[in-house]
């Protein structure tokens, strides 16, 4: 569904790259993750894929489009929800709706259903100049979906929003992806690209430094360990235990025979724990 191959940018058209030789493909049905700090090049990469930015340097195709020949119609086959709101003020939450389903030529969502899909029912004839930044925000995702995109470009779908309505977003986007819709997902969020996504790309200073699944990477970088919470002699002991040396097995075992276990887990590396230690760089 994208194939990107040697793709540079520079924004003051020299050789200093915002993006630098970035190559990949996403599949039918992917979500795949493009993760890296403010900076990185994930916007500068996403605004070439969507058509917002001119292609420089490089192959870049989209729902079989080549972008150095944009048509039309590719238009009809994405969707894309920025992390920046830009809805229109002075119409209220369904007109913009109704205003941006004109614009396409293919079978639209009904915008109603979009609106009580993204919990803004009963809000829908407010000007969207009085919504909160949430609401914004959540509009602007809600317009991605009205032309049932094959695939959708979502840019931190769910920052500034309350656990609860972050958790619906989510749940929205496993919905859309079990119908079949690619997805690519830009965010220096590791724990929704966790939760989220089939393979991760890390991105660093315009340049992609790996890509993978999630579980491989913590295969591959994480440390397996167990964490124990036990009492010994009337004191409360906290301990990690690898079960991969041996000694520290036999130590596991010696607990687990002759100790009260309060509490007992596996631990792993988290996404953002494996991104520093690949890259080197926090994500900020």
């Amino acid at each position: 569904m994208i194939k990107v191959k040697n793709l540079y940018h520079s924004y003051s058209n020299d050789e200093n790259y915002a993006v630098y030789d970035v190559s990949f493909e996403i599949g039918k049905g992917e979500i795949f993750g493009f993760l890296g700090p403010s900076g990185a090049g994930k916007s500068t990469t996403q605004n070439i894929l969507v058509g917002l930015l001119q292609l420089q340097k490089g192959e870049v195709e989209v729902a079989g489009y080549d972008i150095k020949h944009i048509k039309n119609e590719m238009f009809n086959k994405i969707g894309m929800s920025f992390e920046q709101s830009n809805v229109y003020n002075k119409m209220s939450g369904l007109e913009n709706l109704e205003f941006y389903r004109k614009l396409f030529d293919v079978k639209t969502k009904d915008p109603m259903e979009l609106i009580k899909l993204v919990g803004l029912d009963g809000k829908e004839n407010i000007k969207a100049g009085k919504y909160s930044k949430g609401m914004k925000h959540r509009l602007t995702f809600a317009r991605s979906m009205i032309n049932n995109p094959e695939i959708w470009f979502l840019d931190e779908p769910t920052t500034g929003l309350d656990p609860a309505i972050a958790s619906n977003i989510k749940d929205i986007i496993k919905q859309e992806n079990e119908k079949g819709v690619t997805i690519f997902l830009t965010t220096h969020n590791m724990y929704i690209a966790d939760e989220l996504c089939d393979r991760v790309a890390f991105i660093v200073d315009g340049k992609i430094r790996l890509i993978d699944s999630p579980k491989e990477l913590k295969l591959k970088y994480g440390e397996k360990l167990v964490e124990v919470e036990y009492f010994k002699d009337n004191i409360l002991i906290k301990d990690k235990f690898s079960t991969v040396l041996e000694e520290e097995k036999d130590r596991l075992t010696d607990v687990i025979h002759n100790c009260d276990i309060q509490t007992m887990h596996t631990k792993e590396a988290t996404l953002e724990e494996i991104f520093i230690k690949v890259t080197g760089r926090e994500l900020v």
